[in-house]
This record gives C-alpha cells, structure tokens and sequence, in this order.
C-alpha cells in the first residue's frame, strides 16, 4: 500500500510537472499590463556570450516569443548570419499554440540558406540561415536557440531586451562569460542595477536581467531608443580578428588598429599617377585641387558594396579601384585618400555611422559601431568632406546621411573623434516667389520660382539626378496639392557647392483654384507652401520632445484678379513666436491685386515632454493659417 502511494504522488508529481511545462507558454499565464499595447510578447530570453580565449569567443541565443497578431509575424523568426569569422553551430525551434500545446518542431530541412548579399551592387561571401514557421493562427508561440561560433574576439553584442515598439518582456537574461583576468567593458541605459559578477576559477561571469516590462508605445518625436529602453553594450579592450590584433580601450588605440588595416594599400598605378599631376599641377587653390580630383573620382569609378573576409574593415587597395573601376565606401575613400595624397594634400580616411545612426552612436564606450567610411580634408582655415561613393555630390557637401554626428579620423597617431558640420536653418532654406492670375472662371495660371538651398535641396537633388524628365513630371504631378492643375513648364538648374542650391522653375494651371459661389470668390492665396503635419494631443506624453531637422521658408506670391471684386474678408496677420520656431504671414489686398508673405523657421532640439502640448498648438496654428482664405465679392 504505501508502494502504490508513492507510486501515485510520483506519478501525479510527473502528470504536473508534465502539465506545467506544456503549459508554459499558454497566453493565459501572460499578465494583462503586458499584453496591452503589444504585438509581440517575448516570453523569456537567455543570451549568452562566452569568451572563449583571445580569438575565440560563442553566442548562445534562446528566446520565446507570443505573437498575438500579423504585425509581430516579423519577429516570429530565426535569423543567424555566418561568414568567414563566424559559423552556425546549430538552430532549433519549436511552434506553439495559444493554450501553449506543442504544434511542430523545426526541420532542419525547412532551414532556408542564402546569400547576404542584398542587391546586384552588393558582393559579400557572408550568408544567412532563415527559419519561419508561417503560422497565421493567432496567439501563437515560437521559441528558438541559435549557437554562433567565432572566430575572433571583436564583435560583442549588444542586449536590446524591449527589440521595437510594442514588444513586451516577462523575462530576458543576459550572461557574459570571460576568462580570468579578461578585462570586459560595458555600459548600460535604463538599467538601474550594476550587473551581478561572480569570480572563479572557471573566470569571471557578468549577468543582467528585467522582467514584466510593458510595451512602449513611440511618439512622434522620440529620441534614441537608448533614452527610453533597456540596453546594455558590451566590449573587449584587446581583440583579435583574422591575425590582426587591436585595442578598443580608447578611440586612440582603435584607431591605431584601423591605420594598420589600411597601411600600405594607397599605392596608385604610375597612369594614374601622372593624371593626377596632369589635371592639378596648374592649380594653386587646394579647394580647386580636391574638387577637380574628387570630379575625376567620381567620373571614373563607381560603387560596389564588397564585404569579403576582413574585407568588411579593411578597403582594397588603391590599385586595384583604378584597374576595375569600382569599390565599396572604404575602397573608394582610400583610393580619394591616395589621389590627394599625390597631389601633396593631406586627408584623414574616416568613419561615420551613417544615416539614423545619428542618435544611436554611444561616444563614451568605444566599439565597432561605424557602418559608413569617408574622407575628411582638413585645410589651414576649413575642412572639406568627401562621400566617395557618390558620383553626384557637390565637394564638400554632407546630407542627412552623414551630418551632424560623431565620426572617427583615422591618422597614424591613432582615431579621433570630431563632430560633421551641422546645417542649419540660415542654411536649409527654401525660398519661394509666385506670380500668378485668375480668370473669370476661377482658373489659376501662375509662374513659380524657388531656390532650395542645403537639406532643403536634398529631395529634389535626388529626384532630378534619379529620375527621368517624364518621371519628373510624373512626380511634380503627385507632390503638388492643387485641384485639377497641369504641369506646363518645369525645369531645374543646379548649382553644386558645398552648400548646394537648386532653382525650380515651374509653369502651372490649376482650374477651380479659386472657389465661386454667386457673386463671391473665394481663394486660398497660398498655393504650394502648405504645412501639413497634424499631430494628436496626448496629455500623458511620456518621452521628451526630439526634434531634428531645421529650416526657413520664405514665400512671396503675387496673385492677379479678374477685374470688378473688392475683399469682403481678409485674414488678419499671424505672427507666432515660440521655443519650437516662428511663423508669420499676412495678405493685402491692393486694387486688382493679392499679396501674400510667408515666413517659417523651424528649430531643432530636445524638449521636455511638458512642452508638447505647445507643439501641438504650434503646428495646428501652422496648419490653419496656411489654409486661410480671402475672400472677394463682385462689385455692384
């Protein structure tokens, strides 16, 4: 009898633990606070990476996500990327239904393998190992694990528990394993605890951990996902990768490592030599020299993106761009950086986290963070920025892709880092003159003639140099909010400097411009300068206010009237002053004649999340005053 007991407490203790974990990842267990505003859940995470030795490190990755509708379908995958420094070890997944039932295991058949290369531009002996389980029966589960090897001690990974919007956490671990006497640096955001660190024999291990963290939900206007998530970074100080060794303990000493991938590999062909000296031996202005060489450049090579073995640091060298006419960002910059060189100027290789790695680049932990290479020409009063895989931009000249951020020159002596020039709204200026008539039957027929200038520039720049003259019409034709209006004559005329402009002359008609009802006519005097954003008020504002683009606009418009009206309503001036910008406009109606000026300077900064009810009421005193009418009635 007590046989039997014991026999029926194992057994019922097996039928639960049994029960328990089946039922592990039932949505039912999920706390409400988590579920809301969520698309995914990630159920747990243990991200562990161990430091093997010095050229040897291995990622171990298991994670569980609940996917509660077709917007998270995107997460409900596993992704492992493997090159000549890293292989895939393994990758396992298992598909879960809503009460937490095993549905399927992973195949390794269903294992998708291809190459990263991301478009016909792009040349890359890295590849990619996929797994989806196409699942479209919501709430569901996914767990997966991934083991990565390496074959080298330079990349670390970053833990980024809370990945997007709307993705809540029960739990998320992460674990670094070092050798004693390994120095291991890391730097945390949002995450109030030191990590727990245990030493031994085995050497030293790092843990971090949260739990039930609500789904954030983006505003318009975020700052960095550092400022609002937890995250922490972590990063050797001596490294190993492909023979080379290095050191990351300061932007100094990276540096140095970068100077000695590139050493030696500026070397040019003898022809190309003697066409350097050939088109600037003539030239005394340095500037005149850099933006002759840079023409040349630009005419006689194009880019490749080419991530081969160590290939993704270090650029091939110059010989080898001027004999197959093409390169990726490093082999281009390097082989701008030689051209110069031969020319007897000075210039600085440099490295850039280009586009939105504006808010993302962490200047007090020094790692790998640069995605971008490019030149910088320092001169005695100036200094002269080069994107060398465009072979369209001015000399000079930075868009958004690599403005106003942190980059890292590259000399002999070691990386420094400086800041790219910032443009500002004295600079992005868009400046616009109408000169226009109605006719009786309330067409409009106007000449308008605008000068971008700067960022202002950038759209158009791309759209005139991408685009053929039929898809430039095709394009004006969609971006021009006028009802039922023709396109006659458009044109462009650039002007590449290092702050470039561009004229825009357009020739439109527009019918029905101006509304008719009985005797009155009634017109909205400006015609293409409307501001559109509208945003929502939202009085629990959680995040500070990021603002980062800046500009002017200018506008005067001129409008001509079928003669016999006289205004019966006018719209009172608008002058609004605020920590966000200034606008201002007025109209006068003189004879036969409407005059309308416009003025709008947008700032850039951060502001408190207190300060957004102000934007709010900014923009929609914006919004209205853009659309205000005047009004105009048939004499007597």
């Amino acid at each position: 009898m007590a046989r039997q007991l014991i026999l029926f407490v194992f057994l019922q203790h097996l039928f639960f633990a049994v029960w328990a974990y089946e039922d592990e990842y039932a949505v039912s267990r999920v706390p409400a606070a988590l579920i809301k505003n969520a698309d995914v859940i990630k159920r747990s995470e243990d991200l562990r990476f161990e430091i093997i030795d010095g050229n040897r490190s291995r990622l171990y990755h298991r994670y569980a996500l609940t996917i509660l509708n077709e917007n998270g379908d995107r997460y409900a995958r596993a992704v492992a990327f493997y090159d000549k420094f890293r292989e895939v070890k393994s990758m396992e997944g298992t598909l879960y239904a809503a009460d937490g039932k095993k549905i399927k295991g992973l195949k390794k058949s269903e294992i998708s393998d291809f190459s990263a290369n991301s478009s016909v531009s792009s040349v890359s002996d890295g590849r990619v190992k996929l797994h989806e389980f196409h699942h479209k029966t919501y709430p569901y589960t996914v767990e997966y694990e991934t083991v990565v090897q390496y074959s080298s001690t330079f990349y670390f990974p970053a833990w980024d528990p809370v990945d997007n919007e709307k993705i809540s956490v029960v739990r998320s671990t992460f674990i670094v394993t070092a050798p004693q006497g390994y120095p291991v640096r890391y730097k945390s955001f949002n995450y109030k605890k030191d990590p727990q660190i245990e030493n031994g024999k085995a050497g030293t291990i790092y843990k971090w951990e949260v739990s039930d963290v609500e789904a954030i939900q983006l505003e318009y206007a975020y700052p960095a996902w550092s400022r609002i998530a937890p995250m922490v970074y972590v990063g050797p100080t001596r490294f190993e990768i492909d023979k080379y060794a290095g050191d990351m303990s300061t932007w100094e000493e990276f540096g140095k490592f970068i100077y000695t991938l590139n050493q030696g590999r500026d070397k040019l062909p003898d022809d190309i030599k003697q066409k350097v000296h050939q088109l600037t031996d003539g030239l005394t202005d340095p500037k005149e020299k850099i933006a002759t060489l840079y023409k040349y450049m630009q005419d006689n090579t194009r880019y490749i993106s080419i991530q081969l073995g160590i290939g993704g640091y270090q650029p091939f060298d110059a010989g080898y761009v001027a004999s197959k006419k093409y390169g990726d960002c490093k082999a281009l910059s390097n082989y701008m950086y030689a051209l110069l060189k031969e020319a007897g100027i000075r210039s600085c290789y440099t490295l850039v986290k280009a586009g939105a790695g504006r808010n993302y680049f962490i200047e007090d932990f020094v790692s790998s963070q640069f995605n971008h290479a490019f030149l910088c020409v320092p001169l005695q009063k100036d200094t002269v920025w080069l994107e060398c895989t465009s072979q369209i931009d001015p000399a000079g000249y930075l868009g958004e892709f690599t403005d106003n951020r942190p980059v890292l020159l590259i000399e002999e002596t070691g990386g420094k880092l400086v800041r790219t020039p910032r443009y500002t709204k004295k600079q992005n200026i868009q400046s616009r003159t109408a000169v226009g008539r109605i006719e009786d039957n309330g067409q409009l027929n106007v000449t308008i003639k605008t000068i971008y200038a700067a960022q202002q520039q950038d759209d158009v720049f791309r759209m005139i140099n991408a685009l053929s003259k039929e898809k430039q019409l095709e394009h004006l034709k969609k971006s021009i909010d006028l009802p039922h209006y023709d396109v006659v004559k458009f044109e462009y005329t650039e002007n590449k400097a290092a702050i470039p402009t561009i004229k825009e002359d357009l020739e439109l008609t527009a019918q029905n411009f101006a509304g008719i009802t009985g005797k009155r006519l009634f017109i909205v005097p400006n015609i293409t300068s409307r501001f559109y954003t509208k945003l929502k008020p939202d009085e629990n504002r959680r995040y500070p206010v990021s603002l980062i683009s800046e500009y002017t606009e200018t506008d005067t418009t001129v409008i001509n009237l079928p003669g016999g009206y006289q205004p019966e309503s006018v719209p009172l001036p608008v002058k609004l002053e605020t920590k966000f910008g200034r606008y201002s406009c007025s109209v006068t109606v003189d004879g036969d004649k409407i005059t309308y000026y416009r003025r709008l300077e947008k700032d850039s900064g951060e502001y408190p999340a207190s300060d957004y009810a102000e934007l709010v009421k900014f923009y929609e005193q914006i919004y209205k005053a853009d659309r205000n009418r005047v009004v105009l009635v048939k004499k007597e």
